[in-house]
């Protein structure tokens, strides 16, 4: 089984200039856990989860400062600057992963289930030879395909 088989083609989505709110409410009302981001030309830019937005309400760890030979370092500062960036993100472009794990109409199944279990991600986009984005994986889909009963 490949990925055209098993993905869903209407695929919820969202831009870069959603607000992390709209994105909320999308994600409540439609009872799903993540989305993908798109431009303009329907090419995928990024991916928005309840991961993300949950990471909004964690305690801020402030950097770490030492002394040494009459200096004082700090340790942790570029870390701390991208935490409160994604904690006081209004827009989606703020908060949402850019790096985005992504598979192609042909993959099989067993790479896209390794592909989930090996970086702990419950989606996979599928993206044409453009990126533009055709689809999209969940673990979900892949139970219910490979364990429906005929």
């Amino acid at each position: 089984m490949i990925a055209e088989e098993l993905m869903n083609k209407e695929v919820i989505t969202v831009t870069a200039n959603n607000t992390v709110e709209e994105v909320a409410q999308i994600l409540k009302d439609k009872r799903i856990s993540g989305l993908p981001v798109i431009n303009a030309q329907e090419r995928l830019v990024g991916i928005i989860s309840e991961g993300d937005l949950v990471f909004q309400q964690k305690k801020i760890n402030s950097p770490v400062f030492f002394a040494l030979f009459d200096g004082i370092f700090q340790l942790g500062q570029q870390q701390f600057y991208e935490e409160i960036k994604k904690i006081a993100a209004y827009k989606v472009e703020d908060l949402m992963s850019k790096d985005v794990i992504t598979v192609q109409p042909d993959t099989d199944v067993v790479e896209i289930a390794t592909i989930m279990i090996e970086n702990d991600i419950n989606r996979v986009p599928v993206v044409d030879n453009s990126n533009r984005l055709v689809g999209i994986i969940t673990r979900h889909d892949i139970i219910k395909n490979m364990y429906t009963t005929v």
